[in-house]
């Protein structure tokens, strides 16, 4: 494989991309997957409020995942960002009593809504908080969020919303942020004050293992640093959009009729 500096690897791999997003970015592609749930909500304000549920929750099994986040959901209403707005913490209480997803227990799932609330109070929408710490830096930008989010909840850190600086390569903040900053056919976007060239790669174990193979990972785990190092490559390939393959690649492995084995095939046959 021709390493990925070299300018026609780049060129080739851009088709290779282009490719797959072609034929893979599609809405038909998505479920079953967490994203589903903000097609529902035309409204950015309830949005960002069921991107953020959503995305906190998107860890275990995914049948497990959809199940939690309806519950949720269920419990704010079709006017989600106007409930919580009015609504205390017993309120979620009452609601979501006995609720548990993996790790997170009722307590934290209210302490979540409850903070999402005050930060609504506060500045008036999520992307309004998240754009007052952001300065170009968007590790930085989404170390301040979840600072200043947890400070609204009361609390030094949360599970549903890690932080940069413990090397944690925030997947699923990053995950909510290019459903709310990019728009096309499979993320909704919402969010106008950021760019999507600005966006990091939600890394998990799968885009991972995959990008390693394909040349675009030399980091040994799945952290921040190896979420950088693969945001770097991207941008090398596509620089005003390098979280725009995202969907399209995570599909290899996920959907039954789609095989990581496959993706490495085509790859090494069209380079």
């Amino acid at each position: 494989m021709k390493p990925l500096e070299e300018s026609p690897a780049r060129i080739a791999s851009r088709e290779i991309f282009e490719k797959i997003y072609d034929d893979y970015n599609r809405r038909i592609y998505v479920s079953p997957d967490p994203l589903q749930f903000l097609y529902d909500y035309e409204e950015t304000a309830d949005r960002e409020v069921v991107g953020l549920i959503a995305s906190g929750l998107a860890y275990g099994r995914v049948a497990q995942i959809l199940k939690s986040v309806k519950r949720v959901l269920d419990a704010l209403g079709p006017r989600p960002a106007e409930y919580l707005r009015n609504s205390a913490r017993r309120d979620h209480e009452e609601k979501l009593g006995g609720f548990v997803h993996r790790f997170t227990d009722c307590g934290e799932m209210c302490g979540f809504l409850t903070a999402i609330g005050e930060a609504l109070r506060r500045c008036g929408s999520l992307e309004e908080l998240f754009i007052s710490g952001y300065n170009g830096d968007m590790s930085a930008a989404m170390e301040n969020f979840a600072d200043t989010f947890n400070r609204c909840a009361g609390r030094d850190n949360m599970f549903l919303l890690p932080r940069p600086s413990k090397g944690s390569a925030c997947k699923r903040m990053a995950l909510f942020l290019r459903w709310m900053v990019r728009r096309d056919d499979v993320d909704p976007g919402g969010w106008r004050g950021i760019s999507p060239a600005e966006l990091l790669i939600p890394l998990d174990t799968h885009m991972f293992n995959i990008t390693t193979t394909l040349g675009l990972c030399r980091s040994k785990s799945a952290n921040g640093k190896a979420a950088a190092e693969i945001t770097e490559n991207f941008k090398e390939i596509c620089p005003e959009d390098p979280v725009k393959y995202d969907f399209a690649l995570t599909r290899y492995g996920i959907r039954e009729e789609m095989t990581v084995e496959e993706l490495f095939a085509k790859w090494h046959l069209e380079r």
